[in-house]
């Protein structure tokens, strides 16, 4: 297979992935949780109230409400990932429209909410896990994250505390508690399947266009990058090794910049623990 068309389908694999957790995320909602009143967090929770609310179709208000925050991604991620994001939502919003006429599957509330939370987690993974995601609030996560000193597990966190809680108010406070159910095993789901929403990655890069990258990562991703003086253990020539640390929502992204100039470099990721607020303020140097 040629560069060109394993490239390609590469990109072809990451839509499809895409798209079957767009499926998974709406057989999550309309078999589960929406025909027993519970909600998931994010624009999805606030949509599905406003669906309620309003009686207009729910993939309506999940395509129209992340709008705007995908306006945001593409002025501050990058085009790639709000790509990635556009095709997910919309994949989400016409599957629960499709899936709408369907009954539920079971009418056992605390039955809908952990097998619903499951289903809904896997399938959000594997849109995460793509490189892209499926909720505005978690775009508006990713810019914080980077100018204030909260995590995006943290924020994301803040968020749903607000949307869940007007599911007590919306529906009744036992939905509001089983909504929190749904939520924590879905963003537990969420974490098996992309090895944590919020965990930082440790980046090693090994190429010969190392000064290119270091520029690419600064100029596309935000982030700096520290280069580390080496040598080959082979032929003894001096190199250099891009260090660099990152959120599990920007490895896709960071691939993608090192692949498109350099398809034969070495890239090792590894988890890392990070301390200190410089890192959640800007980018080590």
């Amino acid at each position: 297979m040629s560069k060109k068309r394993y490239k390609i389908f590469k990109i072809l694999s990451k839509f499809a992935f895409m798209f079957l957790g767009a499926v998974l995320a709406s057989i999550a909602l309309e078999l589960f949780l929406i025909p027993n009143n519970v909600i998931d967090g994010g624009i999805t929770g606030i949509s599905i109230i406003s669906s309620y609310l309003t009686k207009l179709p729910l993939g309506l208000f999940i395509f129209t409400l992340n709008i705007p925050f995908l306006l945001v991604g593409y002025k501050h991620i990058g085009k790639t990932f709000t790509i990635f994001t556009l095709f997910s939502v919309t994949s989400l919003s016409i599957m629960v429209s499709l899936l709408k006429p369907i009954s539920g599957v079971t009418n056992d509330t605390l039955l809908a909410s952990v097998f619903g939370g499951i289903i809904l987690g896997f399938g959000i993974g594997m849109i995460i896990r793509n490189g892209g995601s499926s909720d505005g609030t978690e775009i508006i996560a990713i810019i914080l994250d980077k100018r204030t000193g909260f995590s995006i597990g943290e924020i994301v966190m803040f968020f749903n505390v607000f949307i869940l809680s007007s599911a007590g108010l919306v529906f009744s406070w036992d939905r509001a508690m089983y909504s929190l159910i749904t939520y924590f095993i879905a963003f537990k789901m969420i974490d098996i399947t992309v090895e944590g929403l919020d965990e930082s990655k440790s980046v090693l890069i090994i190429s010969d266009e190392y000064e290119n990258i270091t520029e690419a990562i600064l100029a596309r991703l935000g982030r700096g990058a520290t280069l580390l003086n080496g040598k080959g253990g082979y032929t003894s020539t001096p190199t250099n090794v891009i260090y660099v640390i990152v959120s599990r929502l920007e490895i896709a992204k960071l691939k993608s910049i090192v692949y498109d100039l350099d398809s034969t470099a070495l890239i090792t990721i590894g988890n890392v623990e990070v301390s200190g607020k410089s890192y959640k303020k800007k980018s080590i140097h």
